[in-house]
């Protein structure tokens, strides 16, 4: 009974981290996206989040050869939105606004694919996933008209928008990742999209590789992009996956706020950016919205 406990601890610890280091992505992309290109930092991301899950693939190699051509449709449907488009969408908009804004938007992510699941995957609407959607956006709106009046013009407005768009990049590979998974091991997929994404950045970094000083990259930046692609994508994912199939969804549903937290914290502590109220209400409207997407994993795992 007591080895039971342990083990349930252990796998709750797992979920806890899994969810604060996707969290961390945010930050860490604000300090990588100012030392060096975001194609470039974009391709050793991907390279080294591969890298990084290669030895736990390599255990799943037997099971390549037998993946459809569907699903190899859907992995690489993956690698465009879900490492392509996030890393590229996610690392210009974090140039054009603070990590707390950054963090924010990012929150929006269970909203927006909780209303991608309903378009396009046929998922029934429920009063909790659309009070979740309008919250999300109240909660962006909240955060846009507080900063209209500071000195930074448009560039917050283009920075939230793109950072949307790695949202919605995010919440494709979500739907498509649990697609993929339910024939092929979950981290074998994230290995795959992210080997499959090299090719996308390739030309764009060799071509900012032009000029581009290696030397004025200093260490934090180098740890940041170390841990952007070795933590949030590769054990980020391995944390997620291998504790997520060892408990209820009820109790996966319940760790979904910790990633909006460890955003905003970091954002914090890495960026030491100053705190603001509205920042504050815009993040407890979105937030809203994610306990809402929680109950409502939790009421369907249940159900």
């Amino acid at each position: 009974m007591n080895g039971r406990s342990q083990d349930g601890s252990a796998t709750r610890a797992q979920l806890f981290a899994g969810m604060a280091v996707f969290g961390s992505a945010t930050p860490v992309s604000k300090i990588v996206t100012a030392a060096m290109p975001v194609f470039l930092a974009s391709l050793l991301r991907v390279a080294i989040g591969a890298l990084a899950l290669a030895p736990f693939a390599w255990k799943q190699r037997g099971t390549i050869g037998s993946i459809s051509r569907k699903d190899w449709a859907i992995i690489g449907l993956i690698a465009l939105f879900g490492m392509a488009g996030f890393s590229a969408f996610m690392l210009y908009g974090m140039r054009m606004v603070s990590g707390v804004a950054g963090a924010i938007v990012m929150s929006t992510t269970p909203a927006v694919t909780a209303a991608a699941s309903m378009l396009l995957m046929g998922d029934h609407p429920t009063w909790r996933k659309i009070a979740a959607i309008a919250l999300a956006v109240a909660g962006v709106l909240v955060l846009q008209l507080g900063s209209a009046g500071g000195s930074d013009g448009p560039a917050p407005v283009a920075g939230i928008l793109l950072i949307f768009a790695a949202v919605c990049c995010e919440a494709c590979y979500t739907l498509l990742g649990k697609k993929a998974s339910e024939e092929i091991d979950p981290v074998l997929v994230a290995f795959l999209a992210a080997a499959l994404s090299l090719p996308f950045f390739l030309p764009f970094a060799i071509w900012q590789l032009q000029g581009f000083d290696w030397g004025g990259v200093d260490r934090r930046a180098w740890l940041a992009l170390l841990w952007y692609g070795a933590g949030t994508l590769a054990l980020g994912s391995w944390l997620w996956y291998r504790s997520i199939a060892r408990v209820e969804g009820t109790i996966a549903a319940a760790f979904m706020g910790v990633m909006p937290v460890s955003a905003l914290v970091l954002s914090y502590i890495l960026l030491s950016e100053s705190f603001e109220w509205i920042h504050l209400l815009g993040f407890a409207t979105v937030f809203a919205g994610v306990v809402l997407i929680s109950w409502e994993h939790a009421r369907m795992a249940k159900d």
